[in-house]
């Protein structure tokens, strides 16, 4: 399983490498494909870093929780509302709900772990 996981990842970055080279070819640097795999490879490499990161908390104990796939389904809507933020708006938009989801799953994380309870 891990490795046809690998390769539909490989396969993403391939792509993605390609459709914006092509994009660029003709003059469009800024298109919405390019857009698109750069929030893309975004979203994938914060999802392998909170991945790490919550891994090595529960490692060493430092959390008592941490379900990974839930992050997943908040990074996809999070990075659909942020390519249409910044298709709509602009890129500055885009990164301000970048960073806010990022700072949303936080607080999520901390609160399942007790640390944001009263008291603490």
């Amino acid at each position: 399983m891990t490795r046809w996981a690998l390769a539909t990842l490989g396969a993403l970055l391939i792509l993605g490498v390609v459709t914006v080279a092509v994009a660029r070819f003709f003059g469009k640097s800024g298109s919405r494909a390019s857009i698109g795999v750069s929030i893309a490879a975004r979203w994938l490499a914060v999802y392998v870093l909170w991945g790490f990161a919550g891994g090595l908390a529960l490692t060493y104990g430092l959390l008592a929780t941490y379900y990974s796939p839930a992050f997943a389904v908040i990074g996809l809507l999070g990075a659909v509302c942020e390519y249409r933020a910044h298709v709509r708006v602009g890129r500055q938009r885009g990164l301000v709900i970048f960073v806010g989801v990022q700072i949303a799953w936080l607080v999520f994380v901390l609160f399942q772990n007790g640390m944001l309870a009263a008291g603490w």
